[in-house]
This record gives C-alpha cells, structure tokens and sequence, in this order.
C-alpha cells in the first residue's frame, strides 16, 4: 500500500491529530487552525483510505479515484456536515469557507493523487 506508506499522509493525519488533541485538551492556538484545517485535511484523507481500500480489494496499485467520485463525495460532506447537521446537533455551525475548504483539498487530492500515489 504505497499510500498508507506515503509522507504526505502520515503528516496529514499527523496534522490532524493533533489539532484534535490539543483541542480536546484546550490548548491556545489561533482559531483559525482548530477551524480550518481539519475541515482542509478532512477529504485528502478520506481519499486516500478510499483509495487504499479499493486497491487492496481490487489487489492493483494502478487505480485512481475519478473525478467524478472526488465531487460527490465532497459535495456529499458538505451538504452533511455544512446543512445538515447544524440542524440536527448544536456542535456543527454553517460556514461557507469550510465548504471551500473542503473543495480545496478534494481538488489537490485528485490533482496530485497520480504523482503522490
């Protein structure tokens, strides 16, 4: 599994991680970085387990993630997490820029995906 292995990411989940921890344990940072990066982070991620996921059961390194899965998977995590649900749980606010982000890191996934992986 050539992703799983990749440096890209292991410092993704690295990143991550550790945003979530300090979170949990109320450590100072700037907001922006307990906002946004994860919400950045969050679709390269879940890209590359999926990749790996369907390599492994394909049993082939040569498969890539269309384009069209990448937008409606990100299109699918920003109507549930942006609008639904802010509706459903008081945690879980609307805000556009999480929707970009979301986009943002789709997009360089599906960009790099054939040279990182």
């Amino acid at each position: 599994m050539t992703i799983l292995k990749h440096p890209a990411f292991y410092v993704s989940i690295s990143i991550a991680s550790t945003l979530y921890v300090a979170q949990r344990l109320g450590l100072q940072l700037p907001n922006w970085m307990y906002f946004y990066i994860n919400d950045f982070l969050c679709l390269p991620i879940v890209l590359s387990l999926c990749l790996a996921v369907l390599r492994l059961a394909r049993k082939t390194e040569k498969l890539y993630v269309p384009f069209s899965v990448v937008l409606v998977l990100t299109a699918y995590f920003s109507i549930y997490f942006e609008w639904l649900m802010p509706k459903i749980n008081p945690r879980y606010t609307f805000d556009v820029i999480d929707i970009g982000l979301y986009f943002l890191g789709a997009i360089l996934f599906f960009r790099f995906q054939k040279i990182l992986f």
